[in-house]
C-alpha cells in the first residue's frame, strides 16, 4: 500500500478494529514481533502513568534533560491540533515524510489484522523512536498501565506514577484501588518507581504491588518532599534541599508535578543543570494556558482567555485552586466534555469561582457528551449555564455581557485541540 500522507493512513487504521477501547497486550506484541521488536532497541525508557499531571510531568522531566544536554524521545497523547505532536523524535516533532514512512510500514505490516488506532500508532512511534538515535525515551501511558500498548518494555530505566484519581471506571474499575492497581502494572521487578502523592488507597494498593514484584519505590511524604513556600519551589530528599523558581505552567499542582520530574532526574544522577531546567524551561499547551493571539482571542481584545484540558473532578478541583491564583475578575466558562466523564464531580468545584458556563457539543467526537447535558449538570451545581452552538458563538455572548470578562475554556484536551485549530 502506498500513500501521499500520514492523514490517509491515519483513516485507514481507525478502520482496523470497531473499538475505540480494547485493553490487551496480545495484538501489540503480534505486530511489534512482526516489526523486529522495536521495543527492545529504544534508548532508556522512562514510563509515565497515572490520572492526572502525566503530560506535564513528562514535559517537565524533558525540560531537566535537554537543559543538561541530553535528547530526548517523548510519545504523549492524545494530540491537540496534529497527530505529529504524539511523537517527539530527539527533541523535535516527527516530520510528515518519516511519520508517513512509518505509518506505512505499521499498516503493512499489521497484514489488516484487527488493531486499535492507538495500538498501531504506538508501535510506529517505537519504530521511529528505535531508528533514531536518543538519550531517553519519555512514554506517556494512554488508559491504564497494566494493559495500556505501551507496557511492552522490560527492563524501564525508571517508572513513575502520577496521582491517581477516579476516572475510565468503565475500563479501570470502579474504585481507586481498583484503577491504582492498573496504574502500578507499568511497576518493574528492579526497577525504581518514583510515586506522586497519593490518597491512602492508592498508595496502599502500589506500595502492595511493589512489594510482591520487587520494584523499590521513591514515594513522595516518605522518600520526597516538594512544596510552595514563598512562591517558590522548594524540593528536599535525602541528597539535600533545592530552592527554585516556580513552574512556568500555572497552579499549586505543578509544584507537585515538578517535584516528580526532579526526583526522576536525581535518582537517575542528574544535576543542578537539569533541576533549574525543570521549571524554567517546561512547556506544555493547554494546561491553564493564556492564548494572547488568534482569530478567536480577536473577538474581545479586553476580555482575557485561557484554555484548559483538564477532564475529570480532580482536574476541576486544580482549575479551580488556580483561578484563586488570579487577579479578581468575572470568570465565564465555556465546557465541552466527553460521555466518558464524571460531568457531575467536574461542576462541584468550580461553582463558587465562576459567574456562567456555555456548553459545547466537541465538534468531530462522536463520544461528546450533547452541550445540553453538561448545560443541565452545571445548572444543578449551581452554575448559571445554558447550551451554545459552538465556541465562537459562546465566546460572542459572553463578550456581549461583558467585554472585560476572563473567558475560560475547559473540559476537555479534545475541546482545547479545536479551540487551538480554529484559533491557529
Amino acid at each position: 500500500m502506498s500513500t501521499k500522507n500520514s492523514d490517509a493512513i491515519l483513516d485507514r487504521m481507525m478502520a482496523l478494529h470497531p473499538k475505540i477501547i480494547d485493553l490487551t497486550l496480545d495484538r501489540m506484541f503480534r505486530l511489534l514481533n512482526a516489526l523486529g521488536n522495536p521495543q527492545n532497541d529504544l534508548p532508556p525508557v522512562i514510563h509515565i502513568a497515572g490520572t492526572n499531571g502525566k503530560g506535564s510531568t513528562q514535559a517537565m522531566i524533558r525540560a531537566g534533560l535537554e537543559g543538561a544536554g541530553k535528547t530526548v524521545h517523548a510519545y504523549t497523547s492524545p494530540h491537540l491540533a496534529r497527530f505529529h505532536e504524539r511523537i517527539r523524535l530527539a527533541g523535535t516533532l516527527i516530520d510528515e515524510a518519516y511519520l508517513t514512512e512509518v505509518l506505512d510500514e505499521c499498516y503493512a505490516a499489521n497484514g489488516g489484522e484487527t488493531i486499535t488506532y492507538f495500538e498501531i500508532t504506538t508501535c510506529a512511534a517505537m519504530l521511529a523512536f528505535a531508528r533514531t538515535p536518543a538519550d531517553y525515551t519519555l512514554l506517556e501511558v494512554g488508559l491504564g498501565g497494566r494493559l495500556d500498548a505501551t507496557n511492552v518494555i522490560d527492563k524501564p530505566a525508571l517508572t513513575i506514577i502520577t496521582p491517581v484519581s477516579f476516572d475510565h471506571p468503565q475500563f479501570l474499575g470502579d474504585t481507586v484501588g481498583e484503577i491504582a492497581f492498573e496504574k502500578a502494572g507499568i511497576l518493574k521487578r528492579g526497577v525504581t518507581g518514583i510515586i506522586a502523592g497519593q490518597s491512602d488507597e492508592a498508595l496502599d494498593v502500589i506500595e502492595a504491588r511493589a512489594a510482591k514484584i520487587g520494584a523499590p519505590l521513591l514515594a513522595q511524604g516518605q522518600h520526597w518532599h516538594a512544596w510552595e513556600e514563598r512562591g517558590r519551589l522548594i524540593y528536599q530528599d535525602e541528597n539535600g534541599l533545592l530552592d527554585l523558581p516556580p513552574p512556568t505552567l500555572m497552579g499549586a499542582h505543578q509544584f507537585q508535578n515538578a517535584g516528580t520530574a526532579l526526583t526522576a532526574l536525581r535518582h537517575l544522577g542528574f544535576g543542578e543543570d537539569a533541576c533549574e531546567a525543570v521549571p524554567r524551561d517546561v512547556s506544555w499547551p493547554a494546561r491553564m494556558q493564556r492564548l494572547d493571539s488568534g482569530p478567536l482571542i480577536d473577538l474581545g481584545p479586553d476580555a482575557e482567555f485561557w484554555l484548559d484540558g483538564g477532564h475529570n473532578a480532580a482536574c476541576a478541583a486544580t482549575l479551580a485552586e488556580t483561578l484563586t491564583r488570579l487577579p479578581k475578575r468575572p470568570t465565564h466558562l465555556i465546557c465541552g466534555l466527553m460521555n466518558t466523564k464524571d460531568v457531575h464531580g467536574y461542576m462541584a468545584p468550580l461553582v463558587e469561582h465562576v459567574q456562567s458556563l456555555s456548553a459545547v457539543s466537541i465538534p468531530g467526537e462522536v463520544n461528546t457528551l450533547p452541550g445540553a447535558d453538561t448545560a443541565i449538570a452545571a445548572n444543578a451545581a449551581g452554575i448559571p449555564a445554558h447550551e451554545a452552538v459552538d465556541v465562537r458563538t459562546a465566546i460572542t455572548e459572553i463578550l456581549a455581557i461583558d467585554s472585560q470578562a476572563r473567558i475560560l475554556i475547559c473540559g476537555s484536551l479534545y475541546l482545547a485541540g479545536a479551540v487551538l485549530r480554529e484559533n491557529g
